[in-house]
C-alpha cells in the first residue's frame, strides 16, 4: 500500500514538477514578448514619424505590428506547453468560417479600416463629419476611427459605419467659406444696414481678401429683410470671425437703430 502511495506520488511530483514549469515558461514567453512587441512597435512608430510618415498611416500600421507580433508570441507560449502547433493552425483553419460568420461585423471593420489608409479621405488631426458625427481625428486602429468633439468627448465608430457613409472633411482645404444671415425690418435702411454691414466684415482681420467678402439680400421674408455677408478664412479662423462679426454687428445696429426682428410668436387661446 506505502509503495503504491509512493509511487502515486512520484508520479504527481514528476508531472507538476514537468508541465509546472513549462506553463511557468510559457507565461514568461507571453509576458515577456508581449512587452518587447511593444517596445518594437514603439521603435517602429518613433521611425515612420521620423520619416515624417503620415501619421493615419503610422497609427494604423502601429496597431497591424503589434497585433501580429501578438498572436506570433502566443503561438510561441502553446508549443512551449508541447502542443503541435501546426495542428492547432490546422483546427483554427477548420473553424475559419464559422469564427469568419460570427466575427463578421469584426472583420468587415479591418477590411474598411485598410481601405481608409489606402484611400486616406483624411488624416490624424482633421477636422471631420464621419457617420453623422463631427470632430477631429485622434485614431485610426484596425477596428474604428475615433475622434475628439469640440465639448471634449470622445466617439468612437467602427471603420464599417464610416466607410459606409458620407465623409465630409473640413480640413481638406487650407479655407472655407462661410455665410452669416441677419436680419432687419421693412421700415429700416437697407442701404445703411448693407453698408455697415460691408465695413465690419472689411474691418475683420481674419477674414481673407481673396475672394473678396460681400453682402447681398438673401431673401425677402415675411416679416423681415434677411441679408447675407459672405466670407473666406482660413479653417482654424472660423469660428473667431463668425463671433467677432456677430457681435460686432449687434452692437453697430443698436449704435445706428437698425432693428433686428423678432420671429412671429403664434399664440393659441382656449375657449
Amino acid at each position: 500500500m506505502n509503495l503504491h502511495m509512493d509511487l502515486s506520488w512520484t508520479v504527481i511530483v514528476n508531472f507538476v514538477t514537468l508541465y509546472g514549469v513549462k506553463v511557468l515558461a510559457s507565461l514568461l514567453i507571453f509576458f515577456v514578448g508581449k512587452k518587447i512587441a511593444s517596445i518594437i512597435t514603439a521603435i517602429v512608430v518613433k521611425g515612420m514619424r521620423t520619416s515624417k510618415i503620415d501619421e493615419t498611416i503610422t497609427s494604423f500600421f502601429s496597431n497591424v505590428i503589434y497585433f501580429g507580433l501578438l498572436v506570433v508570441i502566443i503561438l510561441a507560449a502553446i508549443s512551449n506547453l508541447g502542443i503541435n502547433t501546426t495542428s492547432f493552425l490546422a483546427v483554427l483553419g477548420t473553424a475559419g468560417l464559422a469564427i469568419g460568420l460570427a466575427l463578421q461585423g469584426t472583420l468587415s471593420n479591418v477590411g474598411a479600416g485598410i481601405l481608409l489608409v489606402f484611400f486616406r479621405p483624411f488624416k490624424i488631426g482633421h477636422s471631420v463629419q464621419v457617420a453623422g458625427e463631427n470632430g477631429i481625428v485622434e485614431e485610426l486602429n484596425l477596428f474604428s476611427v475615433i475622434l475628439k468633439t469640440g465639448d471634449n468627448k470622445q466617439i468612437i465608430i467602427p471603420n464599417s459605419a464610416v466607410i459606409g457613409k458620407n465623409i465630409i472633411n473640413f480640413s481638406a482645404k487650407p479655407t472655407s467659406r462661410v455665410d452669416l444671415i441677419f436680419n432687419i425690418g421693412y421700415e429700416d435702411d437697407l442701404l445703411l444696414a448693407k453698408n455697415t454691414l460691408q465695413e465690419i466684415v472689411n474691418s475683420e482681420a481674419k477674414v481673407l481678401n481673396d475672394p473678396a467678402p460681400f453682402v447681398a439680400v438673401s431673401e425677402l421674408a415675411q416679416t423681415s429683410v434677411k441679408l447675407m455677408v459672405r466670407f473666406w478664412v482660413k479653417n482654424e479662423d472660423s469660428a473667431t470671425a463668425s463671433f467677432s462679426i456677430t457681435e460686432k454687428v449687434k452692437l453697430a445696429f443698436d449704435e445706428k437703430r437698425i432693428s433686428i426682428p423678432h420671429p412671429p410668436v403664434s399664440v393659441t387661446t382656449e375657449i
